[in-house]
């Protein structure tokens, strides 16, 4: 079970509230979605990723385990458990956690209770992050194999037809030097003037 939270339990004592949260987790199992209060939904949601992290692993010990938790006294739930690890988990396989999701519906009537509703995410993976991870294999895949024969293969590929776009290029270059240049002479001149006029 997950880390107890601080102040006063759900239930009567610490079985109680086991209990309480294997019924829950069963029923969000079982039907997807459930309508609790917000208290119950944030208790509620560790305990139930929990259980779908063992149900992502699937071997027989994460379903004994699975089992033992939500239906060791309630054989009808065994089920519940089945299509946990049949079809809940294989679904959340490529999501790395946030199972579920709580949404608030406003206060019940009669005792004003907040209330959620608390869901499984059962969507697949969002499109963009399955782009991203095949760029990066991708760029994974391509990165040893094209080090030295990418500079090689651009070096070879440069059209003719760039050639005078070059040619302009140098040119360019060589002109803005050569006006560079006077004024760096005009500057020397003035730095020797002023070293003859300090001898005298």
């Amino acid at each position: 079970m997950p880390t107890p939270t601080k102040g006063p339990r759900l239930g009567g004592g610490p079985a109680h509230e086991r209990i309480m949260l294997a019924n829950l987790s069963a029923n969000l199992f079982e039907h997807k979605k459930i309508t609790t209060t917000v208290t119950k939904a944030k208790r509620l949601r560790p305990f139930a990723e929990r259980l779908i992290t063992f149900a992502k692993k699937g071997d027989l010990a994460s379903r004994r385990k699975v089992q033992g938790i939500i239906s060791a006294k309630n054989r009808t739930n065994k089920t519940v458990v089945h299509e946990l690890f049949t079809v809940i988990g294989p679904a959340m396989a490529e999501r790395e956690g946030g199972y579920t999701r709580i949404t608030k519906i406003g206060n019940r009537q009669g005792d004003n209770a907040p209330m959620a509703v608390i869901e499984l995410v059962m969507e697949p993976v969002s499109a963009k992050q399955a782009v991203v991870q095949e760029a990066e294999k991708a760029a994974e895949v391509a990165a040893p194999a094209a080090d030295a024969p990418v500079a090689e293969a651009s070096a070879e590929e440069t059209p003719a037809a760039d050639a005078p776009a070059v040619e302009a290029v140098e040119s360019e270059a060589a002109e803005s030097e050569t006006a560079e240049t006077p004024a760096a002479t005009e500057e020397s001149a003035g730095e020797s003037a002023e070293e003859k006029t300090d001898e005298k």
